[in-house]
């Protein structure tokens, strides 16, 4: 059963990421009158950010919003041109740079957490791995594991409402600024709410992950 719901999960997975590629190759090749770098710089400013640079970064997808060095980082492809996929991209960065200016508060929860989670991340695999070769002299490190991919799972669920809140204001402020309209809107929010299904996917391979571990350690015990 549990070997099934992974399948499901890599299953689901694959579609999602291949849905998202080609949307992003068709919303790439809808012009607008604004590049990425552009409409970044504009929602910043009209929400009163001014202390957060735009900067180019290399790769593809590779965008985000830095808190710590007030940076929002764009892809190459996002930068420079100026299409649906990459104003809608742009904006929903931005979203989160709005977000961390207005203390949004999952994005304050997930930022606390980071330091928790990059120690659980660095060493989670080595102790689950540890704790069941020698469970049967010390189960409780088995345990701790789970704990501490519990801990990572939470992260990947807190993420989920941050990335909606940020492209649902990426979406808003895209219309009401007039970057894009009508059709071209939905475009924008098409986009977003395939990017977003990763996140959800990222999500439930976390949690399933974290059931199978958990079962592991109870069934043992």
């Amino acid at each position: 059963m549990v070997y099934l719901l992974f399948f499901a999960i890599s299953l689901i997975s694959y579609l999602v990421q291949n849905s998202l590629t080609k949307k992003f190759e068709k919303y790439s090749r809808v012009p607008l009158n604004f590049t990425g770098a552009q409409v970044a710089q504009m929602m910043l400013s009209n929400n009163g950010i001014n202390d957060v640079a735009v900067r180019p970064t290399a790769g593809s997808l590779t965008d985000f919003f830095d808190p710590t060095s007030h940076t929002v980082n764009l892809s190459e492809s996002v930068y420079n041109r100026n299409t649906v996929a990459a104003a809608a991209v742009a904006a929903h960065e931005c979203g989160h740079a709005v977000q961390h200016r207005v203390g949004y508060s999952m994005l304050v929860l997930r930022t606390k957490l980071v330091p928790v989670v990059s120690f659980a991340s660095k060493w989670v695999t080595w102790i689950l791995l540890g704790g069941i070769l020698v469970f049967e002299f010390f189960p409780y490190l088995l345990g701790v594991g789970v704990v501490l991919f519990a801990l990572t799972s939470l992260f990947s669920v807190i993420t989920l409402p941050v990335e909606v809140d940020a492209s649902r204001r990426a979406v808003k402020w895209l219309e009401t600024a007039g970057i894009t309209q009508g059709q071209t809107t939905d475009y924008a929010r098409d986009a977003l709410k395939a990017a977003a299904y990763t996140y959800v996917v990222a999500a439930l391979s976390s949690l399933a992950t974290l059931f199978y571990y958990a079962r592991v350690f109870f069934n043992r015990n």
